[in-house]
């Protein structure tokens, strides 16, 4: 039988601007959107941390992040 220890993701999330709206009210969007990611991960306690955050030149927002993945323990991870 075998059990599962530590589990983490690594993920690379882009938040994009939307095409449809004024470029500075697309960025503004971009960084609350980005803010309400954060918040959220706070909110439900999932373990997270954000390894490299790159703002692009158009205002969109790339980051790349270690979280928590379901329930499992992730310290190893996150060291």
């Amino acid at each position: 039988m075998k059990r599962i220890k530590a589990a983490c993701l690594e993920q690379t999330i882009h938040f994009m601007l939307k095409e449809d709206l004024p470029r500075e009210e697309a960025v503004q969007f971009v960084q609350a959107e980005y803010a309400h990611y954060l918040a959220q991960m706070d909110r439900n306690r999932t373990p997270y941390r954000i390894l490299e955050k790159a703002e692009q030149p158009d205002g969109s927002i790339l980051i790349k992040l270690k979280k928590q993945y379901n329930g499992y323990d992730c310290k190893p991870y996150m060291d």
